[in-house]
Formats: C-alpha cells, sequence, structure tokens
C-alpha cells in the first residue's frame, strides 16, 4: 500500500522540497495494515474484539482506514511544524543580527488569537505549544 502526502522528506527548509511517497509500512511500521488479520480477543458473549476495538470485520475495517488517515494527518502535522520552526529560527536570527529582541510579543498575541479564533480555548494551548517549540521558552 502507498500513501502519498505533501510533506517532505527530511527536515524541512525554507526552500521547500519535491513531494516524498511514503509506503504504509515507513509512515506507521507499527500498526497493522488494511486487510491484514489482527490479533482478537473474544468476549463473554463471543464477539471477537480486535486491536481497533471493533466487533465486526467492517468496524474494524473502517477504523484501521480511519486510523491510517489520522497517521498521514499527523506526519503532515509534524512536517509542517518543523517546516515553521526553521522558518522561525530565520526571522529571529534576522531579528537579533538587526540590534531587536528574538522574541516579538505582540506578533505572537496575533498567534495566540488567531488559533484561539479558529479553535476555540484549546487553541491557546496548541498555539503556546507551538511558539514554545518554535522559538523554545521565554
Amino acid at each position: 500500500m502507498t500513501i502519498t502526502n505533501t510533506t517532505t522528506a527530511g527536515p524541512a527548509t525554507t526552500g521547500g522540497a519535491a513531494p516524498h511517497t511514503t509506503t504504509a509500512d515507513e509512515a506507521a511500521p507499527h500498526r497493522t495494515a488494511v486487510g491484514t488479520a489482527a490479533t482478537g480477543a473474544t468476549t463473554a458473549g463471543g464477539t471477537v474484539v480486535d486491536s481497533t476495538g471493533a466487533r465486526t470485520g467492517e468496524a474494524a475495517e473502517v477504523i484501521a482506514c480511519a486510523r491510517e488517515r489520522i497517521d498521514t494527518l499527523d506526519d503532515r502535522i509534524i512536517g509542517l511544524i518543523q517546516e515553521r520552526t526553521a522558518v522561525s529560527a530565520v526571522i529571529q536570527q534576522t531579528r537579533i543580527e538587526s540590534g531587536g529582541r528574538r522574541v516579538n510579543l505582540s506578533r505572537e498575541m496575533d498567534v495566540l488569537a488567531h488559533y484561539r479564533d479558529a479553535l476555540g480555548r484549546p487553541g491557546t494551548a496548541l498555539a503556546m505549544t507551538l511558539l514554545e517549540l518554535c522559538r523554545g521558552r521565554v
């Protein structure tokens, strides 16, 4: 099975790179691929429950496919965060070299508001984590 994603192979750069085609085994070697037998346990009622928690084969297949999609999305999100970190480093270095401060708090407030407006209160916590990843602790 092959998954085509739009992240780049290796560390992200501001120059960009060609899309990378990732096999399911490369993207998630520890996960069970769709169509393979999953280990299961039998409940007291005789129903087999596999590693997805599903009680039917059809449900297990739906869950396995959805999990595979989530894994692909997670890989893309991680790639975007790595790219954002690299861009942030350029901004910080340029600001410092020009005699400015490493962190621009008014810009960070704008980022926090953007995430909060888009994702609600949990967006603020996500933005705080993202800012810390990109610029380090203040």
